[in-house]
């Protein structure tokens, strides 16, 4: 799992990195606090921490952001008290919102509660997905993205699974039609035609043009958006 840390108190950050270091996170910071959206599109983190006094923009600025194209968790930090803070962190899609100062372990908790909620964090089975800002959710078989949902079938849902699990790396359409054969689903070549149009028009539907693209004599990618 990886965690975005949007914190401008480079010993707090410090902190967290190596709190969430030693329960096995991924941590990344933003390369410019000018443009956090760069690092938050490159990284595609699962967990947004941001503080709400920052340089050049404040944290609800980048939440506002970060929720026109992602519904990605975010919890802010604040060492100010004053309630409001709290109301427009949520009225701007907060997940959780805590005060400075914190203890790490209650930080850790939170963020595992939020991952558990979002994603299924620590079952067996993952329930749901994220790729280029959007939720592809397994258990609902529906994608999400800037605040759009449209329902997969079992096919287009699967075969959607397959690319992103090797998203930026070409699937032929054997491997494709072998994979849904292998899941107990009959597929020809044509059905496997009919499939992907139907599924590139529906993430198109929801702002994701482009994001599978045909590889010709090769196969498909789905690949990251920049």
């Amino acid at each position: 799992m990886k965690i975005m840390i949007i914190e401008d108190d480079q010993s707090i950050a410090f902190q967290m990195e190596t709190r969430f270091a030693q329960w096995s996170f991924q941590t990344v910071k933003p390369e410019s606090f000018h443009d956090v959206m760069a690092t938050f599109m490159k990284e595609e983190p699962h967990i947004v921490i941001v503080d709400i006094q920052l340089p050049a923009f404040d944290g609800f600025y980048w939440c506002r952001e970060i929720r026109a194209v992602s519904t990605v968790p975010v919890l802010f930090l604040s060492s100010r008290d004053h309630p409001m803070d709290m109301v427009m962190a949520m009225q701007m899609g907060a997940d959780d919102y805590i005060q400075k100062p914190f203890h790490m372990d209650v930080l850790v908790a939170k963020v595992q509660a939020l991952l558990r909620r979002v994603y299924a964090y620590g079952d067996d089975q993952t329930e749901a997905v994220q790729w280029n800002g959007a939720i592809i959710d397994l258990k609902k078989g529906a994608i999400r993205h800037a605040g759009a949902e449209v329902d997969l079938t079992k096919n287009e849902l699967f075969i959607l699974t397959v690319l992103v699990d090797s998203r930026d790396s070409i699937v032929s359409r054997e491997d494709l039609m072998k994979k849904l054969w292998d899941d107990a689903r009959f597929v020809n070549d044509n059905t496997l035609t009919v499939n992907m149009t139907r599924l590139r028009q529906k993430l198109g539907g929801i702002g994701l043009e482009g994001s599978i693209v045909t590889k010709k004599g090769q196969g498909y990618m789905a690949v990251t958006l920049s």
